[in-house]
């Protein structure tokens, strides 16, 4: 009887060691893009690029240059399904009610105009312009929200092919990246009171690093409330994943039936909640934020080394073209909305 049952439970635990087991290669390649875009991140001549999108950009060269292995295979898509959705579900830890509130009703109100009208634009240039609809719905998640990490939500809804979601960031960085360079000095010339100017940079610029780095350029009131009005933007990412998981549903048949909440919006959700009623320990808010970015690091990571670089640019220029558009768009209606509604 012992020895039946010592040659029985080794075999009963076996298994499920060996399925950990399997993901620790594929773990350990994205460790390499992940870092080394957290290491980029730190020179100071790409100090204004997000780690992400140095963490994506390094994945990509990487598998162009040495490729997937098949031992990796496993970790890299346990990354992109599973971590990746825990670290959009931590983004709700850097947000609260009162923040939102303070950039008031007017401001709120143009922040969501904006934002809808962006993303329902996008999407019909992008039909006009022949591109594909799931790529398309990318770059306005990407341009209308928060970049790389609206991008990578809204496909757990579209469940476009990475290389899609690869060029969406790109079409964000780029963008993104010129409207950093070029708010401080429109503003200027345009006579933008300080919280106008930060009220446009957080209404319009994609990421929140480009948002930071151009509204503090107007100086310190800007730099506060642009992030502020870019955090506040975040929040809608929620709402949008919500109505898009309907839409597909209606498209697929299943109009009728109840749209299942994602566990990573519930978690966002839920953490917004216990962040407005202060029942975070300031421990877990002072590492929240370098533990969300490492993760959604990690996973930019992933789907850089999940992307082949020669799909990518069959896609064309339609999509950067898209992409230019999008973001011309989003910068004229805040500030059209800006100058005659807040002002």
């Amino acid at each position: 009887m012992v020895h039946t049952a010592d040659t029985v439970a080794p075999a009963v635990r076996w298994p499920a060691l060996s399925a950990a087991g399997r993901l620790v290669p594929g773990l350990g390649y994205c460790l390499v893009p992940a870092v080394a875009g957290l290491a980029l991140h730190r020179v100071p001549a790409l100090a204004l690029f997000s780690p992400m999108i140095l963490a994506v950009v390094v994945g990509i060269a990487l598998r162009t240059t040495v490729g997937m292995p098949a031992a990796a295979q496993a970790g890299v898509g346990f990354v992109l399904r599973r971590l990746l959705r825990l670290a959009v579900a931590l983004l709700g830890l850097q947000l609260t009610a009162a923040q939102v509130a303070a950039v008031g009703p007017v401001g709120v109100a143009i922040i969501a105009l904006s934002l809808v009208a962006t993303f329902v634009a996008t999407k019909a240039l992008g039909r006009w312009l022949g591109v594909p609809a799931p790529l398309a719905e990318l770059i306005a998640a990407g341009t209308s929200i928060c970049g790389a990490s609206a991008i990578v939500a809204v496909n757990t809804v579209t469940q476009a092919d990475d290389e899609d979601a690869a060029y969406a960031v790109a079409c964000v960085t780029v963008f993104g990246s010129i409207a950093m360079l070029s708010y401080p000095a429109l503003g200027a010339a345009l006579h933008l009171a300080p919280r106008a100017a930060g009220l446009w940079a957080g209404a319009s610029i994609h990421e929140i690093a480009q948002v930071v780095a151009a509204a503090f350029q107007s100086g310190q009131q800007a730099g506060e409330f642009g992030t502020v009005a870019k955090l506040s933007r975040v929040a809608l990412l929620a709402p949008l994943v919500l109505s898009l998981g309907a839409l597909r549903r209606r498209r697929e048949g299943a109009a009728g039936q109840p749209v299942p909440m994602p566990w990573f919006i519930l978690g966002f959700v839920a953490l917004v909640a216990l962040n407005s009623l202060h029942l975070v320990p300031a421990v877990v808010k002072d590492w929240a934020p370098g533990v969300t970015t490492s993760l959604l690091t990690l996973a930019l990571a992933a789907m850089g080394l999940n992307t082949h670089i020669g799909r990518m640019a069959a896609k064309g220029v339609a999509p950067l073209a898209l992409g230019a558009l999008a973001s011309l768009f989003i910068a004229g209606v805040s500030l059209a909305l800006i100058m005659t509604v807040w002002a």
